[in-house]
């Protein structure tokens, strides 16, 4: 950020905080007013605002219900909250006032956040969504991404391995080959490119996602992937509110794999050398000549090969501890009519199972809001944060390879390099080194709230946002650039700024309610990276703090900008509380795209029909909210910067003649072009909203059929041109799904209440053109076999050897193939396996579809609750390669392996996995693809909220303690370390199964605390 913006954004900030200054005023105090207040299904109304009307006196009820307030003994206490009919209660001098709010059907009356807005939940055309918050509340989630899960029909949410990782997100399936695949984030209205790891989940008030191309068509082109609006949580009218949560959690891996100890490792020799170990012709009569230490490496014996090293060294206990979370939030909040505001502050140390996976966060808040004119209030929404991720893993992939009859220690406790006396190194030296991981966050959003004086029902909305992150990654290893010491240091620096105008208009007359919205808004990014390299050193005293010693040394700087600006206009309009009419059109502008595309516009319109307002309607009882929804749209896709143009790299060598020096210059990396264009994707939603049975059923139906066209893809080219691709516009998509959502109110007594929410849903994508080839002239279209995409398949189509059994003692294999290798079925019968014939469509890697449920009980002031979550596969769904092989080599004959692996041998004629001791590889290798499907029971919490009788002798206004569990059991026949999670492996993520890079799922148990003052 230049000096010029910090002097803009100091200088708002400063205004902002003069008009805080305003003072405000107080009333006469009379008499103390206590009281209880519930829902209507017997539950403590939580958080609910008591507000003296006509004043600012007010206060808000604590956990569980209870409320104490200073009133005239003639004044009228204002009752809300969201999701709950507001209500009015005369005090006429009583002291005790009790309250039965009543939930809105359907949550009719709550406000969701839509793009640039707010909406009543029963106008809304579109399919939009609310995260159920309360139902994670009490689950060690450290990452905001980790509340998602299961929570709303339509949002796939993974499962992250890393301490503090942010799950992989997706809404309604992929709709695109190459464009960008990222769920696009609102955080406080301003567009948020920041790590979900970096917001404190404490400070979330709401999380609204938006699914239809109606509904997202509002951020364009920004959207082509859902939309996920965060709203942190404000200040209210009444007394301050002190707010503390604090929780330590336990976490150990679901599964308890770990590699061979030493009496298993040496017994294993016994399969990996069957043919000499065991006679034939079966090969399961042990051979008495057979001695394991003659066929060991020779590390792992004396010197004269007598006997074997005497260690049983545990490398996996070294390289991992018991993980734990520890978590402290404080909140104060308060305000008036005027003024409000909420400052918080939270941090959370998390030391996840393998050693060094660390995440420490502190974050700050301060949300502001004043109101220096009765039409105009003016705020800013601000927070930082600061992630500190210092410590480097031991290599795990090692870890569980190393035999355990070798030591990482010599003698005098120094780290041998290679214990194997190989290239490959001690598991520890990635471990023992010096690294330092820092980021820091920082967001803020000066807004500008005007209602316009003497236009009724204009209102005019500035948004000035911005985001600043800096990243450190600082490193130093004496064991590096072979082991002559290798230390970098890596600065980064984002930047960018949103600046929105929103011009809201709303008219009543007559059975008419219209709001118009205008918007004119843009965005700049920046980012700037300097790398540091020094290699060879003498000595690493100053660590990564003296580059320059080294005796090579590598600098490297690089940046990039780009630029969007847009426009949109919206309408939305009802007619006599029934029929509803949503259109918008937007128009976005970007940088990156080619010149003759710079723009393109993107419109959309939504119907609404309220049918249990209707006439007909009055004589089915059972119906208390029926609304039918049906909304077309067209939204965008951009490709990343810079790649319609022709671009230039600075790594070009050249020798001229036969003895000639080396020149070094540019050279054109990429081939322009100009009509490069956006992706298109057009939706069709159809949904139904509805609530039954005196309010005891509610939910939701989503229909929806979209279509991707001009895909961005790199198409690959001839050679002969001196390029491989050119990214460029082409086939099209097809995505459909169905979604269900449900909550059902079981059991509404007066001391005990049961109510369960179900979600369901589907998608599923197919590739309907691709290039429009047909070279065999066949009269279909080509596939892209070598991309792996099928015409009238899923873009995650399996395209493999369909795998047979293993080829036992006594088979004869296809040519290519040995005895305890796998077998491949042989499509065409010709006695040979062929890339070209006996590759066939296996599945598909994409679930058929997705479940949860939520139950939640309660009696008086105990809560138990729980959460299933499903991923199933269906009949070729779903499908993971979980294929491992034992090759007998050089390298081998040293490895260790995980003890839930079950390699074939004669005398384990039903092992799983093969085991080939030729020498030879076998001549294809087919995937194992099995069922990922799993049910997993993901979060239980049991909770007690304190009586009033004690909270009143400490002054308190809620007390609420807690345990809870989260992944205790997972339902699954997927074999490795967790069906849902993916691995990073050589720059690719793989499912995690029993791979050597695995990462464990976390079993977690926790307990903690929630006091509000």
């Amino acid at each position: 950020m230049n000096r010029k913006a910090l002097s803009k954004v100091a200088g708002l900030t400063a205004f902002v905080l003069l008009l805080f200054a305003v003072p405000v005023l107080s009333f006469a105090q009379n008499i103390t007013v206590n009281g209880k207040v519930t829902k209507s299904d017997g539950q403590p109304a939580q958080n609910i605002s008591v507000v003296v009307k006509g004043t600012t006196t007010g206060t808000t009820t604590n956990d569980a219900g209870n409320y104490q307030i200073t009133a005239p003994s003639n004044g009228t206490l204002v009752f809300s909250g969201v999701d709950l009919v507001e209500q009015e209660a005369t005090i006429n001098g009583r002291t005790t006032i009790d309250i039965v709010l009543i939930i809105s059907d359907n949550s009719l009356d709550a406000v969701v956040v839509v793009g640039y807005g707010t909406q009543r939940k029963i106008d809304v055309t579109g399919a939009v969504a609310r995260v159920n918050l309360e139902a994670m509340g009490n689950a060690p989630n450290t990452n905001i991404g980790q509340f998602l899960q299961g929570t709303v029909p339509g949002l796939n949410v993974g499962l992250s391995t890393f301490a503090g990782g942010t799950p992989p997100i997706e809404i309604r399936g992929r709709v695109t080959l190459g464009g960008n695949q990222n769920v696009l984030i609102i955080l406080d209205g301003v567009q948020y490119n920041g790590s979900l790891s970096s917001l404190n989940p404490d400070d979330i008030a709401s999380i609204d996602v938006l699914k239809d191309a109606s509904s997202t068509a509002v951020y364009g082109a920004q959207a082509a992937n859902g939309v996920i609006l965060i709203t942190s949580r404000k200040g209210r009218a009444g007394k301050t509110r002190v707010s503390y949560s604090g929780a330590y959690t336990t976490q150990s891996p679901t599964k308890d794999y770990r590699p061979l100890n030493r009496a298993e490792y040496i017994e294993q020799f016994k399969d990996a050398f069957w043919n000499q170990a065991f006679l034939g012709p079966d090969y399961t009569q042990p051979n008495p000549a057979f001695n394991v230490v003659d066929v060991v490496d020779a590390t792992m014996a004396d010197a004269n090969r007598t006997m074997l090293l005497n260690n049983d060294f545990d490398w996996w206990n070294t390289a991992t501890s018991p993980g734990s979370i520890w978590e402290n939030n404080l909140s104060i909040s308060g305000g008036s009519d005027n003024v409000s505001y909420l400052l918080s502050g939270g941090f959370v140390d998390q030391k996840n199972f393998i050693n060094a996976d660390l995440f420490k966060r502190h974050t700050v808040r301060a949300n502001l809001e004043t109101k220096p004119f009765s039409f105009w209030r003016v705020g800013l929404v601000s927070s930082g944060s600061f992630v500190n991720q210092d410590g480097a893993e031991p290599t795990m992939g090692i870890i569980t390879i190393t035999s355990p009859l070798l030591v990482p220690y010599d003698a005098n406790g120094n780290l041998i390099p290679s214990p194997t006396n190989t290239v490959v190194p001690n598991p520890l030296l990635s471990y023992d080194v010096d690294d330092r991981e820092r980021h820091q966050y920082y967001f803020a959003n000066l807004y500008s709230d005007l209602d316009i004086p003497f236009i009724k029902g204009l209102n005019y909305r500035i948004n000035f946002g911005q985001n600043f992150r800096t990243d450190q990654h600082y490193y130093a290893s004496q064991y590096g650039a072979g082991l002559t010491g290798l230390a970098y240091k890596e600065n980064q620096d984002y930047y960018d700024y949103t600046f929105d105008n929103i011009l809201n208009y709303t008219k009543k007359f007559g059975r008419h309610d219209i709001t118009v919205t205008a918007l004119y808004g843009a965005i700049e990014r920046k980012y700037s990276r300097t790398y540091a390299e020094g290699a060879g050193f003498q000595r690493l005293n100053l660590s990564y703090n003296n580059i320059q010693s080294a005796s090579t040394r590598n600098t490297t700087t690089n940046a990039w900008s780009e630029a969007l600006n847009y426009q949109m206009g919206r309408i939305n309009y009802k007619f006599d509380d029934k029929y509803l009419l949503t259109a918008t059109l937007r128009r976005d502008g970007f940088s990156g795209f080619a010149e003759n595309f710079k723009y393109a516009t993107f419109p959309s319109v939504a119907l609404g029909w309220i049918m249990s307002r209707e006439n007909f309607m009055n004589n089915a009882a059972w119906v208390n909210f029926l609304k039918l929804r049906l909304s077309y749209g067209s939204i965008g896709n951009q490709t990343t910067r810079y790649q319609s143009l022709a671009r230039v790299g600075t790594n070009a060598s050249y020798v001229f003649g036969d003895g000639g020096g080396t020149a070094f210059g540019q050279q054109v990396n990429s081939l322009a072009n100009p009509n490069l264009k956006w992706e298109r994707t057009a939706g069709l939603n159809v949904g139904v909203d509805f609530t039954l049975f005196k309010s005891r059923l509610t939910g939701s139906l989503e229909y929806y059929n979209n279509n991707t066209n001009d895909l961005l893809y790199a198409v690959a080219i001839p050679s002969i041109t001196g390029f491989n691709s050119i990214l460029t516009n082409l086939g099209k998509i097809h995505n459909t799904g169905f979604e269900v959502g449900l909550t059902y109110q079981i059991m509404n007594k007066k001391d005990f209440n049961w109510s369960a929410s179900f979600n369901f849903w589907t998608n599923k994508n197919e590739i309907k053109t691709l290039i429009g080839l047909d070279s065999d002239g066949d009269g279909k279209e080509d596939d892209l076999i070598a991309s792996g995409l099928f015409i009238g398949q899923s873009i995650q189509t399996i395209y493999d050897y369909q795998a047979g059994p293993i080829y036992q003692i006594g088979d004869t294999p296809l040519p290519g193939f040995y005895t305890g290798t796998m077998s491949i079925v042989d499509q065409d019968k010709s006695g040979t396996i062929t890339a070209a014939d006996d590759r066939v469509i296996i599945g598909r890697m994409e679930p058929a579809y997705r479940w949860s449920l939520y139950n939640n009980m309660s009696y008086k002031g105990f809560a138990l609750s729980f959460f299933l979550n499903s991923v199933q596969g269906g009949k070729d769904g779903y499908l993971g390669n979980n294929y491992r092989e034992y090759f007998r080599d050089d390298n081998a004959i040293r490895n260790n392996e995980l003890n839930a692996t079950s390699f074939w041998s004669p005398r384990n004629p039903g092992g799983k996995y093969p085991r080939n001791i030729t020498g030879n590889r076998a001549a294809f290798t087919p995937g194992m693809w099995e069922s990922r499907s799993f049910v997993r029971l993901q979060d239980i919490s049991l909770s007690y909220n304190l009586p009033s009788s004690v909270l009143s002798k400490i002054k308190a206004q809620a007390i609420n303690i807690y345990i809870s569990a989260k992944n205790l059991v997972t339902f699954t026949d997927w074999e490795g370390w967790d069906p849902e999670t993916l691995v990073p492996v050589d720059g690719n993520n793989v499912v995690n199964g029993l791979i050597l890079n695995g990462r464990p799922a976390m079993r977690g148990f926790t307990f903690g605390i929630h006091i509000t003052y």
